[in-house]
């Protein structure tokens, strides 16, 4: 365990220990985080990640400096996010200082100004955004949001919104998705088990229909009505 410790030198045995367990720590980390935290991020993840790369960074490239203060500085700072997160679902004051509401910075097609100085945001921004969304008419937009992850919200006017089946009394089929059942070769038999096929049947199935071995589909999914459809290699 001399890895852990400060030392004037390290072997190359000892530098692949320590970058072994701060991958693992940090996936550990990660995990206990959640998904949010590697999403969008926001200012209370965006400060936390900054913190974690810069404090699990400096062990692994110094043998001056032990492992075991980072791993502790980053449990303490992982119980701050996860305090921080707690108080923001408890306390609304306090979630609207880590992550304001929301910021109007066009409504009805007219731009606000003072809006785009508070976001520190500029013209030129709100029009790529919303030619990344296929937005060509500043006069379409109804209501664009600045949200706190940095993105812009765009909601059209009602007269240039997409006619959906219901405009039209069009009822529409139910949601399906399809369940994917064999992937790369490989069946899976979590959902093979809640279908109507058994390996044998499955295998027969394609076999005489697409005239290939299971170990030549890429990928295999099965709809709702438990219809095939099959992705070859």
């Amino acid at each position: 365990m001399d890895f852990f410790y400060g030392q004037e030198s390290l072997s190359i045995i000892q530098w692949a220990l320590r970058a072994i367990v701060a991958f693992f720590f940090l996936f550990l980390i990660v995990k206990i985080m959640g998904l949010r935290s590697i999403s969008q991020l926001r200012l209370l993840d965006f400060a936390m990640a900054i913190l974690i790369g810069n404090v699990i960074a400096h062990p692994l490239s110094d043998e001056g400096l032990g492992l075991k203060g980072s791993l502790v500085s980053m449990s303490i700072l992982v119980s701050l996010y996860l305090i921080c997160l707690y108080l923001m679902s408890k306390f609304i004051p306090f979630r609207e200082f880590v992550a304001p509401p929301p910021v109007s910075l066009v409504k009805n097609g007219e731009i606000n100004l003072k809006n785009l100085k508070k976001a520190r945001i500029s013209v030129d921004d709100v029009l790529s955004e919303m030619r990344k969304q296929s937005i060509v008419d500043l006069k379409m937009v109804a209501l664009a949001l600045w949200e706190p992850d940095g993105e812009i919200s765009f909601f059209l006017s009602p007269e240039h919104q997409p006619v959906t089946k219901s405009d039209i009394s069009i009822t529409p089929q139910p949601f399906s998705y399809p369940h994917a059942i064999i992937k790369e070769g490989k069946i899976n038999y979590k959902m093979l088990n809640h279908s109507p096929y058994n390996e044998e049947t499955l295998k027969n199935n394609i076999k005489t229909t697409y005239n290939v071995e299971i170990n030549e589909v890429l990928l295999a999914t099965l709809d709702q009505n438990n219809q095939l459809q099959i992705f070859l290699k």
